[in-house]
């Protein structure tokens, strides 16, 4: 596991209503700081991704369909750079991923349905001045394979 990323499973939670899943809470050990929580969608087959923060941690989650996480450790003194990690989250198999600041990630839409995805994240969106540093998808420096895994 690339250093600095933690892994919650997380437990939906059903009755004769419908369902509850608590997905990130201040005491939960990834918890740093509160910036913003915002949701992100993308339609089967999409794409989102690479980019990485210098100044925010990310937690994301999907809440609806079926996404495939992939993240890549660039950072010059991490004893695991180079390393890819990839995880499918969906309600099925609900995880929170904590990705450290400096860890390209993006995700996959790998189901037949809209995917939506939560970020709660440690630093609020600058709309001037935006902590995102991007990479194509494909860019040959990571290399990943965007195929569903099975």
């Amino acid at each position: 596991m690339i250093e600095g990323v933690k892994i919650k499973k997380l437990r939906v939670i059903p009755d004769q209503r419908g369902r509850l899943m608590e997905i990130f809470r201040c005491d939960d050990e990834a918890f740093e700081e509160f910036g913003q929580v915002y949701m992100t969608t993308a339609y089967p087959g999409v794409i989102k991704g690479w980019h990485y923060h210098k100044l925010q941690d990310d937690n994301f989650t999907c809440i609806q369909g079926q996404a495939l996480f992939a993240l890549y450790d660039p950072r010059e003194n991490s004893p695991t750079r180079g390393e890819l990690n990839d995880f499918i989250v969906s309600l099925q198999d609900p995880l929170l991923i904590h990705i450290p600041k400096g860890v390209y990630h993006g995700f996959k839409n790998i189901g037949s349905t809209e995917a939506v995805v939560i970020n709660t994240v440690t630093k609020p969106y600058s709309h001037n001045n935006p902590d995102e540093y991007r990479l194509d998808a494909f860019d040959k420096a990571i290399g990943y394979k965007w195929d569903r895994r099975e």
